[in-house]
């Protein structure tokens, strides 16, 4: 068995920092080869990484003449990931991708081909995925502990101003520079993990997740971006589920995450800081511990599936495929974002947040009465629009 892991990690700002924070602390820092960046001073890592002699590339093609890797983890903006992924497999690299896995769903089969012709492994970062506590619930799940799925629903309310939409040229786009497909947004960036934790831990299989027959979407926007920062989000699996996804960032107090998963003969709760809990129909209870507390397990996994050889990866490409389907099938739904009326909306001067008062509770009445906002009738409120998909959409 191997003893150390090559890695080469790409974009070392912003999230990539996260890697950069768990290799130090792991006494792994030697384990890197390079690091590939076009402002790799805009890192706060920048002066360890020049003191411990770790080269700085320009591109990943720069480092793939110069060195090779086992292990490519990829922190650059959404546009990037494909095309850095396929680079990366087709020089013998394995690859951990931040979420989410790309832009479009054919740059993701095109991921997935390269990756069965060159027999790397390709994860993708949605942290709860990976860890343990989630991975035990879904084994449980699928052993039937808690009955057939009756339905799940999610709310996420996480504050993000004028700096967040201003750290780069991609934030709240639909396309990059030349026409890529980036469509960040709430429900693809900052908190996608709690939409694809819906799907994911009701997947048939540990690398799977739940397959989308139809959505019902509702879109709403106060910041000036070209997607959305308030959604809701009414989901059908093929196993007739009912998934409701909330979230917003036009909100000026930080809530969630939290979910409800309801079953036959249990429910699953759980609320940001506590653990997630089923207890079943006659009070007992099991706890699953806290997912927020493994945010770089995702690292681990993949570090130890290259030092024992293992391909068993539990979020790869077949388990992000929902999500990107999902994001793709909201954008075809909405292709035009409606503005809150400017009437409903705020604006806090410290920090500086673009919000909508009563917007927390409204999205926390949905929540608690599994509805969507239109059903509630706050006055900003327009009714949702559906969009069918098709079981040939998913390439597996």
């Amino acid at each position: 068995m191997k003893t150390t892991c090559s890695i080469v990690l790409i974009g070392i700002a912003g999230y990539g920092e996260k890697y950069l924070e768990a290799l130090q602390d792991q006494g792994r820092l030697s384990w890197v080869k390079g690091v590939v960046d076009i402002r790799p001073e805009q890192s706060s890592y920048f002066k360890t990484i020049m003191e411990k002699d770790i080269p700085v590339y320009s591109s990943l093609e720069d480092f793939y003449r110069a060195e090779t890797a086992d292990l490519a983890v990829i922190s650059t903006p959404i546009h990037l990931h494909a095309q850095q992924a396929v680079i990366a497999m087709e020089n013998g690299s394995h690859v951990l991708c931040e979420k989410p896995m790309a832009g479009s769903l054919e740059e993701a089969e095109q991921m997935r081909k390269v990756r069965d012709r060159t027999k790397r492994f390709l994860a993708v970062g949605f942290n709860w995925s990976f860890s343990r506590s989630v991975q035990k619930l879904k084994k449980d799940v699928q052993e039937g502990l808690f009955g057939q799925p009756i339905c799940a629903r999610t709310l996420v309310l996480w504050p993000r101003g004028e700096d967040y939409y201003q750290r780069s040229s991609w934030a709240g786009k639909l396309r990059g520079p030349n026409g890529e497909p980036i469509f960040d947004s709430i429900a693809n960036n900052a908190a996608s993990h709690f939409l694809h934790h819906l799907f994911y831990v009701l997947g048939e299989k540990e690398e799977q997740s739940a397959k989308i027959q139809s959505l019902n979407v509702e879109l709403y926007c106060a910041n000036s971006i070209e997607t959305f920062d308030t959604c809701a989000v009414m989901a059908r699996t093929e196993a007739d589920v009912e998934l409701l996804y909330l979230a917003s960032h036009a909100i000026n107090q930080e809530s969630g995450p939290e979910f409800e998963l309801e079953f036959e003969k249990a429910i699953i709760r759980y609320s940001n800081g506590g653990n997630i809990k089923a207890t079943w129909e006659d009070g007992k209870e099991k706890s699953y511990g806290d997912p927020e507390f493994e945010h770089m397990h995702k690292l681990e996994v993949c570090i130890q599936a290259v030092l024992d050889g293992s391909r068993n990866i539990p979020c790869g490409i077949e388990a992000s495929f929902s999500h990107l389907i999902a994001i793709k099938s909201i954008h075809k739904a909405v292709p035009e974002v409606p503005a809150f009326p400017i009437e409903y909306v705020k604006r806090s001067i410290e920090p500086t947040i673009t919000y909508v008062p009563g917007l927390s509770e409204t999205l926390r009445k949905c929540y608690k009465e599994k509805k969507m906002p239109s059903e509630i009738d706050p006055p900003w409120a327009q009714p949702g629009k559906n969009v069918n998909i098709s079981a040939d959409t998913y390439p597996y």
